[in-house]
C-alpha cells in the first residue's frame, strides 16, 4: 500500500482538491487487540516514509499518528456487546459494511481533516479544507472498499 500511495496516487490529481489516500487503510486494518503505542508507532513510521518520498515535511505522519490514537476509542465506541472476537479482523467482511462505514468512515475523515488543515493552515481557509477533506474522505473510502473486496479474502465464518 506504500507503494501505491507515494508512487501512484501521490502523482495523480484529480482536480477540486481531491487528494486519494489509501495508507489509512493499512492502519485501519491491523489487528484488534494491538496496543495503541504500538499501532501510534507503525503509523508514525509508515508516515515519516511516505513524507520521506512525497516531501510532505511531517504531514502523513502527524495524520496518521492521529489516526492510529483514534483506532481503539472508535473501536471501543462501536464494539459489538459481546466484544470483539480474536479471530476477526476489522475488515468489511468480518464486521459488516454498517460497522465499517461508520468506524473507518469517522477515522479516515479525522485523518483527512487534520491532513488538510495542517497543509493548508490558514482559519479564513476552513471551506476549502472542508471541501478537500469531503471529497477526498469519499474517495479514498471508495477506494479502500474496492481494495477490500479485490484483494482481502472474505471471512470463512461469514
Amino acid at each position: 500500500m506504500l507503494f501505491i500511495q507515494i508512487f501512484i496516487l501521490n502523482q495523480v490529481e484529480i482536480g477540486l482538491g481531491i487528494h486519494i489516500m489509501v495508507h489509512p487503510l493499512m492502519i485501519m486494518l491491523l489487528p484488534f487487540e494491538l496496543n495503541v503505542i504500538y499501532a501510534m508507532l507503525l503509523a508514525f513510521t509508515t508516515g515519516f516514509f511516505i513524507d520521506i518520498y512525497s516531501n510532505t515535511f511531517g504531514l502523513y505522519a502527524s495524520s496518521l499518528t492521529l489516526f492510529a490514537y483514534a483506532r481503539p476509542l472508535l473501536f471501543k465506541f462501536y464494539a459489538p456487546r459481546e466484544g470483539y472476537d480474536p479471530l476477526k479482523e476489522p475488515t468489511v467482511f468480518d464486521m459488516g459494511g454498517r460497522w465499517f462505514f461508520f468506524v473507518y468512515g469517522y477515522l479516515i475523515l479525522i485523518h483527512h481533516f487534520w491532513y488538510f488543515f495542517i497543509e493548508i493552515f490558514r482559519i479564513s481557509d476552513f471551506f476549502y479544507i472542508l471541501q478537500k477533506t469531503i471529497l477526498s474522505v469519499i474517495s479514498s473510502f471508495v477506494l479502500a472498499l474496492l481494495l477490500q473486496t479485490f484483494f482481502i479474502r472474505k471471512s470463512k465464518n461469514s
